[in-house]
């Protein structure tokens, strides 16, 4: 039976030696059990591969929660699935911009309420290039943020390499989005795939106690009709 949706994969696929986010180190992925190993343990003609992955939290496509940044934050465990799932999405295109800062004028017209709002700035076509992580990529301006919040955004994403500029020590966007409790998700990647609207939208990290920040798989179902 032909589905009457599709699934739009947004995220970056995580990758031993993998360089995210420039100063952090890379993701190593091995073997914990191999398949040749684990002849000994099961019967004839049954055999395992047991994977082992180590990795900081902020690799690949990843989520913040609010004790990312806040001690007294919401942590990934404490997340509630309705801020994370199946939310109404919006797309806010914002390519070849001469400026970087996105400013509030990139909202104009939208109803914000409720929804995951996803900034499409390109950024994505730099991946593991020196491009991506050189202080340049677009984000979000302070008000822009306080807008976000202020209209009751769900969850806010991006496909840039920070939501934040990187080139000083402050983070508003972090600050404020989180302060408000809304998840953000960073390195976003495809959202060119995307509609502006009318798709539901999940990025769901796994349920650790004790940490702000995760992989996720992100993805958007797209209706066919």
């Amino acid at each position: 039976m032909e589905r009457e949706y599709k699934l739009i994969d947004v995220s970056h696929t995580v990758e031993h030696g993998m360089i995210t986010y420039k100063g952090l180190p890379a993701p190593v992925i091995a073997n914990h059990l191999t398949r040749e190993a684990s002849k000994e343990l099961y019967a004839a003609g049954t055999e395992f591969q047991i994977g082992n992955i180590q990795m900081v939290a902020n690799t690949g496509t990843y989520l913040d929660s609010p004790f990312h940044r806040y001690a007294d934050g919401t942590d990934l465990a404490g997340l509630d699935l309705s801020s994370l799932a199946n939310l109404d999405g919006v797309v806010v295109r914002r390519l070849e911009s001469s400026t970087r800062a996105i400013s509030t004028d990139a909202l104009t017209g939208l109803e914000l309420h409720g929804k995951a709002v996803l900034f499409h700035t390109g950024w994505d076509v730099h991946w593991r290039t020196e491009d991506y992580s050189n202080g340049s990529h677009p984000y979000l301006a302070a008000d822009t943020a306080a807008y976000l919040a202020q209209s009751g955004a769900t969850l806010v994403g991006i496909d840039s390499y920070n939501i934040d500029d990187t080139k000083g020590g402050d983070r508003p966007a972090h600050s404020i989005l989180l302060r408000h409790g809304i998840p953000i998700v960073e390195h976003l990647c495809g959202l060119n795939e995307l509609p502006d609207q009318e798709f539901r939208f999940f990025a769901v990290p796994v349920k650790v106690k004790g940490m702000g920040t995760f992989p996720v798989r992100a993805f958007a179902l797209v209706s066919k009709s």
